[in-house]
Order: C-alpha cells, then structure tokens, then sequence
C-alpha cells in the first residue's frame, strides 16, 4: 500500500465531510485558480463553485453569490483552502438530497458560522412560544422576548430543548426523567442536556459536533442550529403517505407513488407545492426553498389556489418584490400562517424560514381531497410494514444519520440502493476500508454503476468478518422495490445487510470495553454476567437468563441495573411493577429516558423493551456498561479466571442472522 498520507485538514470535523478522493480534486481546483490569478477571494468563489461538476446544473453563479452572501459579507477577503470547503458544504446543504440537505446544524458548527440571524432567531422564539405556551412550567418564561438574548439562558439546563423536543415527536422523552428543581446543581444540569442531545440523536436531529457543554454556555449558533432542526422535524412530520395518505394526489400513477414514498419530507413539500403551482397557472418550477421564490409570485400563486375565498389579484400585479412580499404574508395571516418569516426573509431568499412557512402553510390546509378516487390510492393502501421491519428500519435510520456522514438519510429502503450512503458508513466506522477510486458518486443513473457500489459494500463488509451469507449487491440495489410492493419477504435479504452495519454499533461499544477485560474480546454472555452481577450486588433479587428473558419486558432489571451504576439516576416511586401493560410501557419509557439521560446513546422504542427484541436488549446492556465502566477512575478486574471468552465478531453474527431460535437455546448457540 502506497504511504501518501493524502489531503490533511486541521479542523477533523470539516475532514471528515469529503472523501480523500474529494479532497484532492478540491485541493487541485483551488490551487489552480489561485496560481492563476495570485489569489482566491470571496468574489471569486461563486464563478468558481458555479463550474464545479457538484453544482452544474444545480445553481447559476448568482444563486451561490446569494447563498454566500450570508455568510460571506466580505467579498474581497481572501480565502484559503479550509474556508473554501467551508463554502463548499454551505451550498451543497442548499442542494436537496445531496451531501448535508438537512444540515443546519452541522454547517452552523463552523467557525465562519458563528454569525446568526435576528430574524432566525425571532422566528423560532416565536415557535417555542407557541407551543409551549400552556405549560405551566414556562408561565414565567414565555412569551420569551426575540429583541434579547434570553433564549441562550433559558436553554441552559435542559429543560425547554426537552420540553420542544416532546412537542416535535410526543413521547420521546418521558418528563418524569428530567430534573426540573429550580436550582439544579451542575450534574443535574449535564444530565438534562445529556437527555437532550440523545433525545435529538433519537428523533434524527444531527449533532456532530456538539456537546452539553455547548448548550450549557449558550453557544447562540449550535442552540439555533439544534433548535431549528428539532422544528423542522415537527414541521415535515406529516409529510407522508402514512400520516398523510391524501397525498397520493400528487402521483399521476403507481409508478410516481413509488417515487413519492421514497421522497424525503422536504422534497414532496416542494412536489406538493408544484402540484398546485401547476393547477393554479404558475409556469415556473420551484426546486428549492430560497431563490426560487425571493420575488413572492410563487406565493401569490399558492394562496390563491389554496384560499380561494382570499383570492386577490392585487399581490401578483404588485411590482416590487418587498410590497408583494409583504401582500403574501397579509392572505397568509388569514389563515394563521405568518409566524415563521417577514417580506425580508421572503425577498432575501431564507431558506430555512421559507422552508418552516411553506410547511406551516401545508399543516393548515394542503388543499388535498379528504378521499380520492384516483387508481393510485389503492396502490398506496397497499403499502404496509410488519412491526419488525418498521422497527429495524427505524433504529437502522437514526442509527446512519447519528454517525454524522455526509449524506443525510431520509428513507432507509431508497436511500442506501445506490451504495454510496454504505461506503460511507463503512469508511466511518472503518477509516480507510472503501476504495474510492472504485466508487461511483451520485446522482447514478445507470444501474450496473449501483451494484458495483454495492458489490465493493458486500467485499468490504466480508473483509471486516461480517456475515453477509447469500446477499449479493443487486440485493441491495433491488432492495427498495421489495419494500414498496409489501411483499412477505420484503427484508429477508435487507435485513441482513441492515443487521450487519448494525452490528458494528454494538462493536465499537463493546470493543470499547476491551481495556477493561485486559484485552480480550468481550461476549454477550460476559455482558450479561457483568449485569445479573451489578444488580444482584446492590440487593435485588431480578436476574436475566438471556436478552431474550421475557421477565424483561416489566422493565425492573434494566430499571435495577441503571440503579446500580449511578443510585441517584432512578427515582423508585416513578417505578411500577410492571404487571400491565400500562406499566410496562411506564418503565419502558422511563428506561430508555433515564439512560439517555446518564450518556447512552440508544435508538431503541419502548415497545422494544416490552417486547424483547433481543439485538435491543443487548444493545442496551452494553450502552450502559459501557458508561459505568467509563465512570471508573481505575479498571476493575471482573472477568473470572474460567471465564470461556470467544470471538465477539462470530458470536454477534451468528446472534443477529435469526432471532427465531428457541428461548431454551443457550445464546452461544443461537444459529
């Protein structure tokens, strides 16, 4: 192997966004245009990134002068490689589906983003005022002023982000678990971020790069960033065939529905609005959420065709843009819809604010039939998943999203087909395993290019012992398509990559236990002695034959073993005894909250617990071995001299493949 290190960057996260292919094609570009003219400044950058094969086609000069232009003020300053990928990324997270669409907050973690927007900030002020208004926690909080920077003191323990984040995906974090004292000391506080920030991870908010400590000292930049992504998930929540089947309006036949139902939510917001643009004469397409509609027409046309009894004609025969600006956000207000974004916003091309309006405007009327006798509605009826799959593919989701890679994943099944999200997965979770010459960057219109991505992703994963029997790359390629027509074996063959790449979360947690086992490899058994012995050594009775004990769906032996590494982290008169279903579901919510809260980063449901799915249950374990052993100032020896310790890698495959195997097999033995 050849020893050229390759492109270094200073900053490892701003690395960590390109490939090292990536970054020399960069690097070569920027160097030629600055041996060419002496320098690069901030005026070059647009024609520059205009002609890049990244945004041909994409975005004329002047879309990316406008982008830039909010971070950029200075356009004769001059720039150096590190700042230009900075400008680089900026645009590519205007470019939907691409490296970073929903990236905000990944962006914003920048050093050249520590500027923020007043009307940003009023904006989601604004949001939170709104919807945390009846709470009686928050009656001497809100309304919370927009002219001051109240919000960045409020944030600081924990307890509004919780609180939003609630009101973005009800019942992700039970409140029960969270310190709301008046005067919380400074572990209580970190706890509350702690829950926080998991709780983000858990709903599919990206936060590479930023820590309690972040949150706890106000960072106004990542505190907006965070804030805006938590919203933008309650925004688009509904932007789907199954909380919104009427959308199925929006296809012309089966084939569109099956377009459609990998749409991420930001896209069919855009499809939806074109839908009625075109219904209602508008000759243009809007493709994004910023220059496309800085002059207001297209919103004058939208209301129109959505409020017809607050037609005008005044709006679009208003000349300047600001005036017409300003007449679109007054229909609007008739119908409760201005919170999100004045006529500048609009005029300056917002993204993230027009982005919040439209689906603001979507939520209050989507102008979509109530029923539907299109031919495509029987088809969308058909699309169904079994609990387990939905499960998996959730957990899977969240699980790519929070390793910080630079494609966001909106849908599992769509989304990976083309190979390029794995290899970058796997050069994440192992650094220097993809070849990226043999790689084919998206968009890929040609199937065979897609299964070669695939093919490399099945030869790497092999390399690293992965059991991957009997999948091929077409499997993957053709993945998605199983998926949409319902079929019975829908994931049988996609299971099992998804297993895979799964699997290597419980390894780099376990491995990270190693220094505590003198070096050997640690199994589930070992992680399951380890928790039987911390409970049963604080008194409790509660011990776990396997994580497929059905004794664990009361919750009590997860609630007993959190107890055991940090005694202050449960309250037991919040515990119940699990007998119902009701309080099964208490405790397992409860649960997952309460290990969050102490740092374990989990993506697990409390129907997981209730039901116990065994890759969560041990996911679970090791998530908080992992923390208390991370809590020990000196390495504990409890591994026991007769201790049979095997291959982690062959035991976790051999675990994931079928969980079917009977409950009276041991778990070394699970086929």
């Amino acid at each position: 192997m050849s020893s050229y290190v390759g492109v270094l960057v200073s900053d490892p996260w701003l690395q960590s966004q390109f490939t090292q292919v990536e970054l020399r094609n960069l690097k070569s570009k920027f160097v030629s245009t600055k041996t060419r003219s002496g320098r690069v400044t901030v005026k070059d950058l647009p024609p520059f990134l205009a002609n890049l094969k990244d945004f041909s086609g994409t975005f004329v000069e002047n879309e990316i002068k406008t982008i830039l232009d909010e971070s950029y003020p200075n356009r004769h300053e001059e720039v150096e490689f590190e700042t230009f990928l900075l400008a680089f990324l900026a645009v590519q997270s205007r470019k939907g589906g691409s490296k970073g669409a929903t990236s905000f907050l990944k962006t914003s973690t920048t050093t050249f983003h520590r500027a923020i927007s007043e009307s940003e900030k009023a904006s989601y002020i604004s949001h939170i005022n709104n919807y945390l208004r009846e709470d009686p926690l928050w009656n001497s909080y809100i309304p919370i002023n927009p002219a001051t920077d109240a919000l960045f003191d409020i944030v600081k323990d924990g307890v509004i982000l919780c609180k939003l984040i609630n009101a973005a995906v009800p019942g992700t974090i039970d409140e029960r678990a969270i310190n709301m004292k008046k005067e919380l000391n400074p572990w209580e506080r970190t706890e509350n971020l702690s829950l926080c920030l998991n709780s983000a991870k858990a709903i599919g908010c990206t936060v590479v790069n930023i820590g309690t400590q972040d949150i706890a000292e106000g960072t106004p930049h990542l505190v907006l960033g965070l804030i805006f992504q938590i919203i933008k998930i309650q925004l688009l929540s509904d932007l789907n065939l199954k909380k919104t089947p009427q959308l199925v309006e929006l296809a012309e036949d089966n084939q569109d529905v099956e377009e459609l139902v990998g749409l991420a939510p930001e896209k069919i917001l855009l499809k939806w609005m074109n839908f009625h643009l075109k219904k209602a004469g508008y000759e243009k397409q809007v493709t994004n959420f910023s220059s496309d509609i800085k002059d207001g027409e297209a919103y004058a046309y939208l209301l129109n065709a959505l409020a017809p009894e607050h037609s005008t004609h005044v709006t679009l025969e208003t000349k300047d843009p600001s005036e017409r600006a300003k007449k679109v956000l007054e229909q609007a207000e008739k119908l409760d819809c201005k919170r999100y974004l004045s006529p500048e916003d609009i005029v300056e091309g917002s993204a993230n604010l027009n982005l919040a309006f439209v689906a603001q405007l979507f939520q209050h009327r989507n102008g979509l039939s109530e029923e539907s006798s299109n031919p495509p509605v029987s088809f969308a009826e058909m699309i169904t998943e079994d609990d387990e799959t939905s499960q998996e593919e959730r957990c899977f989701r969240l699980w790519l999203n929070s390793l910080g890679a630079a494609t966001y994943v909106d849908n599992v099944f769509e989304d990976v087909r083309n190979g390029w999200v794995l290899l970058e997965i796997l050069d994440k979770v192992s650094p220097g395993s993809v070849n990226w010459k043999h790689a084919n960057k998206p968009p890929i219109e040609i199937l065979f290019k897609k299964v070669e991505n695939c093919n490399q992703v099945i030869k790497i994963g092999k390399e690293l012992r992965l059991s991957l029997v009997n999948v091929a790359g077409n499997d993957i390629v053709q993945g998605n398509k199983k998926f949409i027509l319902g079929e019975i074996a829908l994931m049988k063959d996609h299971s099992v990559f998804h297993t895979v790449l799964m699997r290597y979360t419980m390894l780099q947690t376990l491995n990270s236990l190693k220094s505590h086992w003198q070096g050997k490899e640690i199994t589930e058994t070992d992680i399951l002695n380890w928790a039987n012995r911390k409970v049963k050594k604080m008194g409790r009775t509660s011990q776990a034959v396997s994580f497929k004990d059905k004794n664990l769906s009361n919750g009590i032996f997860f609630l007993e073993l959190l107890s055991a590494v940090e005694p202050r982290v449960v309250d037991w008169g919040l515990v119940t005894k699990g007998r119902t279903e009701e309080e099964k579901m208490l405790n397992a919510t409860y649960i997952i909250s309460v290990a969050r809260k102490l740092g374990c980063s989990i993506f697990l449901l409390p129907e997981d617990i209730i039901e116990v799915y065994q890759k969560m249950m041990l996911i679970l374990a090791a998530s908080i071995m992992n923390w208390s052993l991370q809590q020990q100032s000196d390495t504990e020896s409890w591994v026991s001299d007769d201790c049979d310790v095997s291959s982690l890698t062959e035991e976790i495959s051999i675990l994931s493949i079928d969980d079917g195997s009977s409950d009276a097999q041991n778990d070394e033995d699970v086929k």
